[in-house]
């Protein structure tokens, strides 16, 4: 006798594993080619012959009367003895058998769920919560459109792993330095924000996310711009729908308002620089005179400066933008620079920035965001009347400059502005910063300012 465990699927949609089937070997006419038991309950199955066919016939007894039911697979004739013998071990048959038209549709939809699909009435519940949702639309038709916009399209990937595959993909692109670290920033803080499924995150969740930063609206619009460069990244690799638009791209910027530019007038600017010892000079001038900004300042050498060509030539893996610029060196710049030792790197590594600060505000004229880049752009617009030319110099767009920098001044002061140069016989002052203190002093030990 050989024994073997099967799972019950009943009527009532429960999973039994106590269901046996006992099948004979050699079984004779008058007894059972099978049994099928659940717990006490033993259902036979016989196997015969009528008109020349083989037939499986299910015997029980139900309401005090002996059942029989006749199959033309042994399988239909095991899924009806299994569900009788969970039947009669629960004490149901008095109350919930079912009419055979009933058994029958019972048994068709089984067989159409196969034995590898769900239970019966697990199928049920989900097909109706389906039908709930989508009201009177056919189920197919549904299940037609999604496929047709999620072709392709690879379900369950999670938002860590594409943030990792994404700042991969811009390291192999050869992104600026600058650009990737701002990238890892922002999108390693939205990965921990929504560590679940990509495709389950909604416009909502982003803007809440956006809006509890608690950052100025600059700096929140810079953050969506970059949620939005990574959905559309995901959208690349089939992680998104490519039809429709990403739940990123929804989301709307708000409004910044009037930022205020502020800038140096040429007679702070010429103050600063006669006070800078010969270490800052260059940062000073370049800044004030060639517009590069500070992460492009300090990654630039001294062999990108040729004061022969009149040229600062820019790598795009030094640019913020990654796109090579050349930006032309002005005759003060030139004046300026051609009184510095200029070997290695213009800013050395160290906290010559925080040096920078220092001495703007020991000067009295205090130390405005990118107030040297936002002064070379001013005054060069209003110099050579060109905003596309300043745009490339600058690394910039032209509607940048053109809503933040045109007409804030003169051209009589962008021409003071280009005209600061050395006085004759000038010299660098010597003197030194102390770290411990964060002060300047002068070559006797007082403290400068």
């Amino acid at each position: 006798m050989r024994v073997e465990h099967h799972a019950v699927d009943t009527p009532t949609g429960g999973m039994h594993d106590k269901s046996m089937t006992k099948r004979r070997i050699g079984a004779s006419k008058n007894r059972p080619f099978m049994q099928i038991k659940h717990g006490s309950a033993i259902v036979p199955i016989y196997r015969g012959l009528v008109n020349g066919r083989t037939r499986y016939t299910v015997a029980f007894y139900l309401n005090q009367k002996r059942v029989r039911r006749s199959f033309a697979s042994a399988e239909l004739a095991k899924q009806e003895a299994r569900s009788m013998a969970q039947k009669i071990q629960e004490g149901l048959s008095q109350t919930n058998d079912l009419r055979p038209q009933e058994r029958e549709a019972y048994i068709a939809a089984r067989g159409i769920l196969g034995q590898a699909g769900p239970p019966l009435l697990a199928a049920v519940e989900e097909y109706m919560q389906c039908r709930k949702r989508i009201g009177e639309v056919p189920l197919f038709s549904v299940v037609e459109e999604f496929l047709s916009r999620t072709n392709g399209v690879k379900f369950g990937v999670m938002i860590p792993h594409v943030v990792d595959e994404f700042l991969k993909a811009k390291a192999e692109d050869q992104a600026s330095k600058r650009y990737q670290e701002q990238l890892a920033h922002t999108l390693h803080r939205f990965a921990k924000a929504f560590p679940g499924e990509l495709r389950q995150l909604k416009s909502c969740d982003i803007d809440d996310w956006l809006r509890g930063l608690k950052v100025s609206p600059v700096t929140r619009n810079n953050t969506l711009r970059m949620v939005k460069v990574f959905f559309s990244f995901a959208k690349s690799r089939s992680y998104l729908p490519k039809s429709e638009a990403t739940e990123a791209e929804l989301i709307s910027k708000v409004k910044e308002g009037n930022t205020i530019t502020e800038i140096f007038l040429p007679d702070q600017m010429r103050n600063l620089l006669q006070q800078a010892p010969s270490h800052l000079l260059p940062l000073y001038a370049i800044g004030a005179f060639a517009g590069l900004r500070a992460a492009e300042l300090a990654r630039l050498a001294w062999s990108a400066v040729d004061l022969d060509r009149r040229i600062i030539e820019l790598r795009a893996d030094q640019a913020k933008t990654a796109s090579r610029r050349i930006i032309p060196i002005s005759e003060n710049l030139a004046q300026w620079l051609s009184l510095v030792p200029r070997q290695g790197k213009v800013i050395p590594d160290g906290d010559y920035f925080r040096q920078a600060t220092a001495l703007a505000r020991k000067a009295g004229v205090g130390w405005p965001h990118n107030v040297l880049r936002h002064s070379f752009i001013s005054y060069r617009v209003a110099l050579i009347q060109n905003a596309n030319q300043v745009a490339l110099e600058a690394g910039n767009s032209t509607s940048i400059i053109f809503k933040h920098y045109r007409e804030l001044v003169t051209r009589d002061a962008a021409e003071a502005w280009f005209a600061i140069a050395p006085p004759p016989g000038w010299t660098p002052p010597a003197v030194k910063w102390n770290r411990q203190r964060r002060v300047f002093l002068e070559p006797g030990g007082k403290n400068r300012g």
